[in-house]
């Protein structure tokens, strides 16, 4: 176990996820400390295999919240640099979104070089990790200067963004914790949903006043778990009360191999899905079986030669790095074999343990148990690194450009996500939803809209259940919420 204590509330995330990273996979536990001095920040740090570490910061009136907070994350991270020996490859960043600080440094300091810069020293971000945040805050002006010439108006783009969400799976995955149903259980039952779903598209049609979304994206879950004749109808829905002809880029996740057919691509096609996702997470058999994915990876090779088949130009793949069990060999055989398929666009998550997860607690137990000394772990950060660099090569070799990246709470090896692709096949909605520039309007069950003020400044959210028949009994206040979340924003 490993505690630790803050004098102020504000400050206790801050330590807290600082902590973590330097002890993955040990439990955290923090409180507030009693008693000290209004002008003293104050945190205590206790752990297995160090010395109890204190720091006191007097506070200054000249500091704003965010320097004070900045001073803090340095302080302790430089303690626990010196009390582990080891470095974080993001420093003191402990937020999702690194690339927003990079644009945002890029906007002050004139240059991409001094916000490298900045990032080393104010942040104590890795040379490496600095140059990829720059060189994609960099890459993503170029893309949306596609979508809008005009670039960022006031920090955000104009118009908006539209996300469907089927909520069903073949199989529930042990890492996922995303809203997910086995589709068995409510094939009776789908028009029901597309009925709910037909009522927040309508409030969509009549708010946006003829105003196209800029991206559509259909995610889950899985849609492709729909059968033909359900996937053509709720095709059909979102066409009737969207102009989908009028966005830049509209996609479809079809994610699970075994959810895909060449009629259910056809389908696609003759409604104009432009990108697709086609994602094997790995491409190891027994990795596979062990994850809760019932197919093979001959399945995931068929699937994406009959995509190509098809006619579909711009297809995504996801791979996972950490999944439990998986070696350094069993990555480089994954990465080879995507080599082989030649995506346009290829997605490598870091594998985070989400609560709601199956994966999260039987491996946070087995993971303590094994991360001792002079061991390594498919989780060590070493191991990580080492298929980070991997996967980064491979892309590369592809001609794939890192083109969006983002962070999660308990990600392996506190590394990353990333986005690499083909320059013209950039994921837009990965950008624009990612760094939070543009309102998002989400419908169906455990999605979440965002409302993006015109200067950039303010995130108003709301979220729908996951469970689906808490969505489906609360359609109704779902819509108004939606009304009064964008009111004349759309």
């Amino acid at each position: 176990m490993t505690e630790v204590w803050v004098s102020k509330e504000v400050f206790r995330y801050d330590a807290d996820s600082l902590v973590k990273a330097f002890f993955p996979g040990r439990p955290v536990k923090n409180h507030l400390l009693e008693g000290i001095s209004g002008d003293i920040l104050c945190t205590r740090i206790e752990a297995e295999s160090i010395e109890t570490i204190v720091i006191e910061i007097p506070e200054a009136d000249i500091l704003s919240g965010s320097e004070l907070r900045n001073i803090l994350k340095r302080e302790i991270y430089t303690r626990l640099k010196e009390a582990t020996g080891r470095e974080l490859p993001w420093g003191t960043l402990t937020g999702v979104r690194p690339v927003r600080l990079a644009s945002k440094l890029i906007n002050e300091r004139g240059t991409a070089g001094e916000a490298r810069e900045a990032l080393r020293e104010l942040y104590y971000v890795s040379e490496e990790k600095a140059e990829l945040a720059v060189e994609i805050a960099s890459r993503q002006r170029q893309v949306l200067e596609r979508v809008h010439p005009e670039g960022l108006t006031g920090g955000v783009l104009p118009s908006y963004s539209l996300y469907v969400g089927i909520p069903f799976c073949p199989s529930r995955c042990t890492y996922c914790s995303f809203a997910s149903y086995p589709i068995e259980k409510w094939r009776d039952r789908i028009d029901e949903y597309f009925g709910a779903l037909e009522k927040e598209l309508e409030f969509v049609r009549t708010a946006g006043r003829g105003k196209n979304p800029d991206t559509i994206y259909i995610g889950g879950g899985t849609p492709t778990s729909l059968d033909e004749k359900s996937l053509e109808k709720l095709l059909e829905l979102i066409a009737a009360k969207i102009n989908t002809a009028g966005a830049v880029e509209y996609t479809l996740e079809a994610g699970r191999p075994d959810s895909i057919t060449r009629d259910k691509l056809r389908i696609m096609k003759k409604y104009g899905i432009s990108r697709i996702c086609v994602n094997p997470q790995t491409m190891n058999d027994e990795t596979l079986r062990r994850i809760g994915r019932h197919h093979s990876a001959d399945n995931i090779r068929n699937a994406f030669h009959m995509a190509r088949e098809e006619g579909f130009g711009n297809i995504n793949m996801d791979i996972i790095l950490g999944l439990p069990g998986e070696t350094e060999e069993d990555v480089k055989y994954t990465l080879d074999e995507i080599a082989r398929l030649a995506p346009d666009d290829l997605t490598v998550h870091s594998l985070a343990l989400k609560r709601g997860s199956v994966l999260k607690e039987e491996w946070l137990e087995s993971a303590a148990e094994k991360e001792k000394p002079g061991q390594e772990t498919e989780t060590s950060s070493d191991n990580i690194s080492r298929a980070v660099k991997l996967s980064s090569d491979c892309a590369a070799s592809m001609g794939l450009k890192p083109y969006y990246l983002y962070r999660q709470k308990n990600i392996s090896g506190n590394y990353e996500n990333t986005g690499f692709a083909r320059p013209g096949s950039e994921g837009i909605y990965n950008i624009v939803i990612m760094e939070e520039i543009q309102s998002l309007v989400a419908c169906g069950a455990g999605t979440v809209s965002k409302r993006v003020t015109p200067d950039g400044k303010h995130i108003a959210r709301c979220d729908t259940p996951k469970d689906i028949e808490q969505y489906l009994n609360r359609i109704d206040e779902m819509v108004e919420r939606k009304r009064e979340l964008f009111k004349d924003e759309l």
